[in-house]
């Protein structure tokens, strides 16, 4: 995979994009990401933007906006489709307004239960063997549909002796009797899932074959459903080959994202000079940044991210939900989850960042846990950072290397807090 970042305002010939599918990201001044794209052709596609007879006032202020714009190649347009709807969901650019709220995927999944069920659900909630993501929703409903009624695995919670009237039409599993064939329902499941994993080819020739024999038979009402079927399958079929995952564009994301790796690998010796900054003994090559969110003083959350040597290290990431605290008490909620994140008195970074100011700082500094350990906090307004070895604070400015990090860090830690919040609201709503 290839990741690259250029900006318009530098004279950058258009030419030097690639004519793959991928993804486009649009920033502004501050790095912040506003806009979110696919294309089949990374290069045509954007470069439509810049054309001078643009009549929509939306893409006149994104291109007035904009001060570089990003790519991720995928290998497809599938690849394309699931990984733009994914970071639209994640960041929530100004400019994009689909795809924005809620959850874009769908999935189909056999529950790993005594007496397992295939589902059609929005979230990853359940344990059992998941198919997608899909972004097609109507196709993988009728995929989800398809399946259950061709194999007949609706389940009722009906207790009947002959089985339930659905069950005589055809349309329930049998669990209702009082000697349903466990066994036979089971195989059935498992015919389904193979034709979600398995020969796909000799699935969709057997779907052929029976289109040309009610052809044949001027049974075109059961074609035409057949027909369909074999459409849904393709779509449904085309997304799973593509085992779509961010997990694989991980580093891609975070280099067209976030400005800290590309600020710490711009910088030579930044762990000297951080060590410098804070008057420390020791150089700094991992820093833990906490940040707690919230909506008015509900769903409290917090979070802490580790990055070493510029980079996130996604293992030791951690997300808490607040448990010691009912009302919004910054102080507190920090206080709890730095001692969480720490109960084992072990794996300390060699900095510990909070999202707060001075009183923030104070409340972490009174914890005997972490006395050994460099703490700054970093005042949002004033960007103004805070340690024991500069009580006065130091504003910090985003034209030297040390604000533009630090700041970049500190924003960073915020997005994964709120990002956490909003999966916790969304889910309770």
């Amino acid at each position: 995979m290839e990741c690259f970042a250029w900006s318009v305002n530098s004279m950058v010939d258009l030419t030097l994009l690639p004519k793959l599918s991928g993804i486009y990201i649009f920033k502004d001044k501050n790095g912040c990401v506003i806009y979110i794209g696919k294309a089949k052709s990374i290069r045509k596609r954007v470069s439509s933007y810049f054309q001078k007879s643009h009549l929509e006032h939306k893409v006149n202020m994104l291109i007035a906006e904009h001060e570089s714009i990003d790519y991720i190649i995928t290998k497809s347009e599938t690849e394309a489709l699931l990984l733009e709807a994914q970071l639209i969901k994640e960041y929530q650019p100004k400019f994009n307004i689909l795809l924005k709220d809620g959850q874009p995927f769908v999935y189909i999944v056999f529950t790993d239960e005594d007496l397992p069920k295939i589902s059609f659900v929005r979230n990853k909630d359940i344990k059992g063997r998941y198919f997608g993501p899909f972004l097609h929703k109507f196709q993988a409903k009728k995929m989800f549909e398809y399946l259950v009624c061709t194999f007949r695995l609706n389940l009722c919670n009906k207790l009947v002796e002959n089985g339930c009237l659905d069950y005589h039409l055809g349309l329930c599993a049998g669990n209702c009797k009082s000697d349903f064939d466990r066994e036979n329902y089971l195989f059935r499941v498992q015919l389904a899932h193979d034709v979600l994993k398995k020969d796909h080819k000799k699935i969709l020739l057997d779907l052929n074959e029976k289109i040309v024999t009610y052809n044949k038979n001027l049974e075109f009402e059961k074609s035409k459903h057949m027909q369909e079927y074999v459409d849904t399958l393709d779509v449904i079929l085309n997304t799973i080959k593509t085992k779509f995952s961010e997990d694989k564009f991980e580093n891609q994301i975070f280099d067209s994202v976030s400005q800290v790796g590309k600020i710490y690998n711009s910088i030579e010796g930044l762990d000297l000079k951080l060590q410098e900054f804070f008057k420390l003994d020791e150089p700094i090559r991992s820093i833990d940044c906490f940040d707690i969110s919230h909506f008015q003083s509900s769903f409290l959350v917090g979070s802490c991210v580790r990055f070493t040597n510029g980079r996130p290290d996604k293992n030791k990431f951690r997300k808490f939900k607040i448990n010691s605290i009912k009302e919004q008490n910054d102080y507190a909620a920090l206080q709890e989850i730095v001692l969480r994140r720490y109960k084992l008195k072990e794996d300390f970074p060699d900095l510990i960042l909070i999202d707060g100011g001075k009183g923030q700082l104070n409340a972490i500094l009174s914890l005997d846990l972490v006395k050994n350990v460099p703490c700054a906090s970093l005042a949002k307004r004033e960007e103004t950072i805070f340690s024991k070895n500069l009580p006065e604070g130091v504003n910090l400015d985003l034209k030297t290397d040390i604000g533009r990090l630090l700041i970049a860090l500190r924003d960073y830690a915020h997005h994964f807090a709120v990002n956490y919040h909003r999966q916790r609201r969304n889910k309770a709503f």
